[in-house]
């Protein structure tokens, strides 16, 4: 498996339009024909000095293997969410993972 885990940090100033954009933008990632499971959460209510909580929303993206991966970066509706949301926030942070066998 390979699992896309992306932070974002929303500009404080976004109006609900814009958050709204930026929700729907992003679910509709998970739509994209590689993507095997997909998730848009918030920071979970977990208050210990090694979580960082400081980001906005999250996105994990999980597919077969990284020919999935890739298919989702190339794909046209990854690059209608990047273009169109890409001013709803001001930090992005990813971390992609592949599990252990």
């Amino acid at each position: 498996m390979f699992i896309h885990s992306v932070y974002f940090w929303l500009k404080p100033d976004l109006s609900d339009e814009d958050k709204t954009k930026f929700s729907e933008g992003a679910r509709s990632l998970t739509t994209i024909e590689s993507v095997r499971h997909g998730f848009l959460g918030t920071p979970a209510p977990t208050d210990r000095p090694v979580i960082d909580r400081s980001y906005s929303a999250a996105l994990t993206v999980i597919f077969d293997d990284q020919a999935g991966h890739n298919f989702y970066q190339d794909h046209p509706v990854h690059d209608k969410f990047r273009i169109e949301c890409a001013d709803c926030w001001s930090k992005v942070l990813i971390y992609d993972s592949i599990t252990i066998s």
